[in-house]
C-alpha cells in the first residue's frame, strides 16, 4: 500500500512530530511505501522537499504582512497546489492527515477529495470546532463557541490572549465551517480517546461524521519497570497554565514531607517558582527540561507520576512513559485521562481544579507502598499489552483497509 502522511511540521519539535514519525515508521517496517508533505524547513533532509510549500510566518511579520498573509493561513492555495502534483506523483492509495491547520492548512483535503483519494485524520487537539484549539482559556474550560458561534473566540480574547490573534482564528473557523471542509474531506476521523470522539459529536452531531479509535504509537516493551516506593513524586511537562502546575505546587506545600521534583520548561515556570516560594514548599524541586535517557532516569526514581491538566488533556503522552516504567498515575478527571488512568486501577482520580482531593490522593498512594506496588505492576502490564508495534500496525491497518473498502 501507498501512504501519503502529512503534518505541519516535519522536524520533531513536539509529541505530535512523534506520532507523525512513528506511523510512517511502523508503515515501512511493515512493507508499505510512503511519502511525506509538510512546510518547508531550512536544513530539512527529507526526499519529498521539493513539494513542501513555504508557510507564512504570521507570528513573526508585520502588520502589512500579517494582512496581506492571512488568506494563506485560512486556505493555501500554494499548498494545494504542491499537495496536488505530490498525489498525481507519488499515486497514493491513502492520505493520513495530521496537524494541518494555519500552515499547510486544509486546502490540502481539498486537493485530495478532487485526486479522488481518501483521507483519514489523526486529531490530537480540538481546532476543527475550537478556534484556540484548546477548549480552555484563562483559566477555565470553555465550550462558547458551539453551535458555530466562533465569535465568541474575539469576545474572550482566547487566541494568545490577542484580539488581532482571535479575530483572524474567528475568521478562520467561519470560513472553514462555511466550506465544512473537514467533513466534506475527511472519510474518517482517528481518535486517541473517547472523551474526544464523544466531545466533536457534542459540537458536531453524533452521526454526522465518521470515526474510529486509534491510540497513539508507543513501544512499552523497550522499558523496563522500576519500583521506587520512597523515590520522589515526578511531574514532567510543559510549565503552562492549561497543565494544572499552580494545583499542584499547592498540593505539594500541603505535604512537606513527601519530595516532588517537577520536570520541565515553559512561559509559566518563573511564576510557578514564584508560588512555590511564596507558599514555602522546600519540598519542590525544579529540574527544568529533560529528553531521552535523562527523563527516563527521573522516570525510573521516582514513585508515581502525576498529571494535573486542567484542560480536555486527549492523551497525554506523560502516561504511556510512566505507565512503561511502571508507575501509577494520579490524575485529573480531565479529558482522556480517566480512560488511561481508570481510578483504583492504575492510579487515582482527582477532580481537577480541587486541591484538596489532588493533595489526598497523593498523599494516600505516597503513605502506601503495597497500593504503589500493585498500581505500578497493573500499569506495566496494561501498557505492555496495550501500547506496542504489533497493536498499533493491526490497528492503523485495519482501519485503512475499511475506508480502502
Amino acid at each position: 500500500m501507498k501512504v501519503l502522511l502529512t503534518h505541519n511540521s516535519y522536524s520533531v519539535i513536539g509529541g505530535a512530530e512523534i506520532f507523525y514519525h512513528e506511523v510512517g515508521r511502523v508503515l515501512s517496517e511493515n512493507g508499505h511505501e510512503v511519502a511525506y508533505f509538510s512546510t518547508f524547513e531550512d536544513n530539512c533532509t527529507s526526499p519529498w522537499i521539493e513539494y513542501f510549500p513555504r508557510a507564512t510566518e504570521y507570528q513573526k511579520s508585520g502588520l502589512l504582512h500579517k494582512v496581506l498573509g492571512f488568506p494563506r493561513i485560512v486556505y493555501s492555495a500554494e499548498a494545494k497546489e504542491k499537495m496536488a502534483q505530490l498525489i498525481e506523483d507519488f499515486q497514493p492509495d491513502i492520505i493520513h492527515a495530521f496537524a494541518i491547520y494555519v500552515k499547510l492548512t486544509p486546502s490540502i483535503l481539498d486537493a485530495a477529495r478532487e485526486a479522488g483519494v481518501p483521507v483519514v485524520m489523526s486529531c490530537n487537539d480540538y481546532k476543527y470546532i475550537c478556534p484556540n484549539y484548546k477548549l480552555y482559556h484563562h483559566g477555565s474550560i470553555c465550550e462558547e463557541c458551539k453551535g458555530g458561534k466562533f465569535y465568541r473566540a474575539v469576545v474572550n480574547r482566547c487566541c494568545h490572549g490577542s484580539l488581532a490573534y482571535s479575530v483572524a482564528s474567528c475568521i478562520e473557523a467561519y470560513v472553514h465551517n462555511y466550506l465544512d471542509i473537514y467533513r466534506k474531506n475527511v472519510h474518517t476521523f482517528l481518535f486517541a480517546s473517547d472523551f474526544m470522539a464523544h466531545k466533536t459529536e457534542e459540537f458536531w452531531g453524533k452521526d454526522t461524521f465518521r470515526w474510529r479509535k486509534l491510540r497513539n504509537p508507543f513501544d512499552s516493551s523497550k522499558y523496563a519497570a522500576s519500583c521506587q516506593p520512597d523515590g520522589p513524586v515526578l511531574f514532567f511537562g510543559r510549565m503552562v497554565e492549561e497543565k494544572g502546575i499552580d494545583f499542584l505546587v499547592k498540593a505539594a506545600a500541603k505535604l512537606p514531607d513527601i519530595p516532588f521534583r517537577l520536570v520541565g520548561d515553559g512561559p509559566d515556570l518563573d511564576s510557578v517558582k514564584a508560588l512555590a516560594n511564596s507558599l514555602g514548599a522546600k519540598n519542590i524541586e525544579f529540574i527544568g527540561a529533560k529528553w531521552g535517557e535523562a527523563m527516563d532516569a527521573e522516570l525510573k526514581q521516582c514513585a508515581f507520576v502525576v498529571v494535573p491538566s486542567i484542560w480536555y488533556e486527549n492523551f497525554p503522552y506523560v502516561i504511556n512513559q510512566a505507565f512503561a516504567f511502571g508507575k501509577p498515575v494520579v490524575g485529573s478527571n480531565r479529558g482522556g485521562i480517566p480512560e488511561l488512568v481508570e481510578h483504583g486501577k492504575r492510579g487515582l482520580i482527582y477532580d481537577a481544579t480541587d486541591v484538596d482531593a489532588l493533595t489526598e490522593a497523593i498523599n494516600n498512594l505516597y503513605q502506601d507502598s503495597e497500593k504503589i506496588k500493585a498500581m505500578g505492576a497493573s500499569a506495566k502490564s496494561f501498557s505492555d499489552c496495550e501500547f506496542n508495534n504489533e497493536k498499533f500496525y493491526a490497528k492503523l491497518i485495519n482501519i485503512y483497509h475499511e475506508v480502502l473498502s
